[in-house]
């Protein structure tokens, strides 16, 4: 074999070892885990995540860097629906990779913009400056694949225990739906409050949810006249 080629294919070997050991160390947090701590200085002071934010539902909205398209069209989507938000008990707190002042900058010209002809809007919640990405690299979001200009873009709902409910990464070419957070957001504090029901495929509020499990005389009336329980398949029940 040619010494160049051999040469080539051992180097080639070598570093893919070396990544192979390197992503061995990347975890990203599971849903079920608590959600890692950090200390971070932000838009609004210093801030203690999770703690500051006491018995909230949280969601931890990542950014790979400022004055990006798709992540102010983001941006300007959650103050938007900020007070629904709060009305929820939510609280919203945004990492980004660049340092402080240049999220002071990014958000002073955001509350400029009449975006989709709405008025605009003021920012609320605290921008983290995460440029050593501390915050980042906890979190799982540096993903080794794609340029780390790309990639920091991960959606992390948290509970009041401050346990990891939901979990969701988007591409930088691809604006996160707002809705669908939301969304999932209420289903959730909507299953915890009744322990008894799980959400269908596209559930709204107002919507049938579904029983996973019947007691014996529940099963017995399913379907029938004036039961509260509406049964499609053995497997599948709807309630109001």
């Amino acid at each position: 074999m040619n010494k160049k080629i051999a040469f080539f294919i051992l180097s080639l070997v070598f570093v893919l070892q070396l990544n192979a050991q390197d992503n061995k160390y990347i975890h990203i947090p599971l849903i079920g885990e608590k959600a890692p701590a950090f200390t971070g200085q932000s838009t609004q002071g210093e801030i203690s995540f999770p703690y500051d934010f006491g018995k909230s539902w949280k969601i931890l909205f990542a950014h790979p860097k400022d004055f990006t398209p798709v992540c102010s069209s983001e941006i300007l989507e959650l103050a938007y629906q900020q007070e629904e938000y709060e009305k929820l008990g939510v609280k919203i707190i945004v990492v980004s990779t660049d340092i402080l002042s240049q999220h002071e900058s990014w958000v002073k010209a955001l509350e400029e913009i009449r975006y989709k002809e709405r008025e605009p809007v003021k920012i609320n919640f605290p921008l983290v400056a995460d440029e050593k990405m501390v915050i980042a690299n906890k979190y799982g979001m540096i993903h080794p694949y794609v340029s780390i200009a790309q990639n920091i873009r991960g959606v992390f709902i948290i509970d009041p225990d401050n346990i990891i409910r939901a979990i969701s990464f988007y591409p930088m070419q691809v604006g996160r739906n707002l809705d669908e957070i939301k969304r999932t957001i209420l289903a959730l504090q909507t299953v915890d409050a009744s322990q008894l029901v799980v959400t269908p495929a596209n559930w709204n509020p107002g919507d049938k949810l579904m029983i996973p499990v019947l007691s014996k005389s529940e099963s017995e009336t399913a379907g029938e006249t004036g039961s509260a329980i509406d049964e499609v398949s053995w497997f599948m029940r709807f309630t109001e």
